[in-house]
């Protein structure tokens, strides 16, 4: 039986691991097995660049603090080996991303499950997470869209004056407007005949 250190230990750690979960929008939780000590060095590099705290972890202490969270739902994977990923950023595609791409490359390297927001996910909806683009490419699609507009007005604009540059008497109104349809002239043919 353990003695009071060991458990005050225990229980300072189990809330600990609370207050970092708490605190932050989202986390994975891996099988590690099979790594190497380099590739191990390489993977927590990358995620201590990218603000996500990785640690290796006894399931008995995640059992506890997922308990006192409320994340029953991770008890299923808490087997084997595990480490967990924290993002202490508001990245939270961070983790799922850094951890979906070194499993790819590394057979026994596993993902089990995770959190977003405050709710168990599971490993299918981490690799969903994995697969999106990072906040920054989102964000340059966004700016994109609404550049694209005004590019294509822009273009528009250099092209009626690249073409008005040899006739400076030829007026905007002739080199925006487009003749008219066929349609237009069959319309206007149509409209004495009914009367």
């Amino acid at each position: 039986m353990p003695n009071a250190k060991v458990l005050e230990e225990k229980k300072a750690l189990v809330a600990s691991l609370v207050e970092k979960i708490k605190n932050s929008p989202a986390g994975v939780l891996v099988d590690y097995k099979g790594i190497n000590v380099e590739d191990d060095t390489k993977l927590r590099r990358q995620l201590r660049e990218a603000g996500v705290e990785y640690m290796v972890i006894k399931n008995t202490l995640i059992r506890f603090a997922a308990k006192e969270l409320g994340f029953d739902a991770l008890d299923e994977h808490l087997n084997g080996t595990s480490a967990l990923a924290i993002s202490t950023s508001e990245d939270v595609i961070a983790p799922a991303k850094i951890l979906g791409d070194f499993a790819k490359t590394h057979e026994n390297f596993t993902i089990k499950a995770g959190y977003l927001e405050g709710k168990v996910i599971d490993a299918d909806e981490v690799k969903k997470l994995a697969n999106m683009p990072s906040k920054e490419v989102l964000i340059a699609q966004v700016l994109y869209s609404f550049n694209f507009p005004i590019m294509q007005l822009a273009i528009a604009c250099d092209a009626i004056v690249k073409k008005a540059e040899g006739n400076e008497e030829m007026k905007v109104a002739e080199l925006v407007a487009a003749k008219a349809p066929a349609a237009e002239e069959a319309a206007a043919e149509e409209a004495p005949a009914a009367e």
